[in-house]
């Protein structure tokens, strides 16, 4: 059975090309369009990893990522930030409510492939340690 991944962005031809790139990739792929559907399609699919985007409608990626941190069926799931917010105290604010990886947009569709890659091959519950671990 493949990896579930949720994609989590509320702009639409993010999400389409995300989503193509990952199926392509041969994941199961869900989407949200805002940060409460974000939560619930988390509780509901339970992915092992989600692209997840810091300025969202309803909720944004940083309280999404803490809610999930705090739910002791969600707390193992990989978390890999994709936002246009690069500044470093953005970073590490993700990074502080416990996002395993941060990438900037814009990104490499190549570089996103390889980060999913690596953080599915390492052990689930390896959390922040999954960051920069070669496959």
């Amino acid at each position: 059975m493949s990896d579930r991944i949720l994609i989590a962005d509320d702009e639409p031809n993010i999400l389409i090309s995300l989503e193509y790139l990952m199926k392509r990739e041969g994941y199961e792929v869900h989407v949200a369009r805002d940060g409460q559907e974000a939560l619930d399609l988390l509780r509901s699919v339970q992915p092992r990893l989600v692209l997840l985007d810091v300025m969202m409608p309803n909720k944004n990626g940083f309280e999404v990522c803490q809610e999930l941190r705090a739910e002791e069926a969600l707390k193992d799931t990989l978390v890999l930030m994709l936002t246009a917010k690069g500044r470093d105290t953005d970073i590490a604010k993700g990074l502080g409510v416990g996002a395993d990886a941060y990438m900037t947009k814009p990104f490499s569709t190549k570089e996103l492939v390889v980060k999913v890659r690596e953080m599915l091959a390492a052990p689930r519950g390896a959390g922040a340690a999954a960051e920069g671990v070669a496959p």
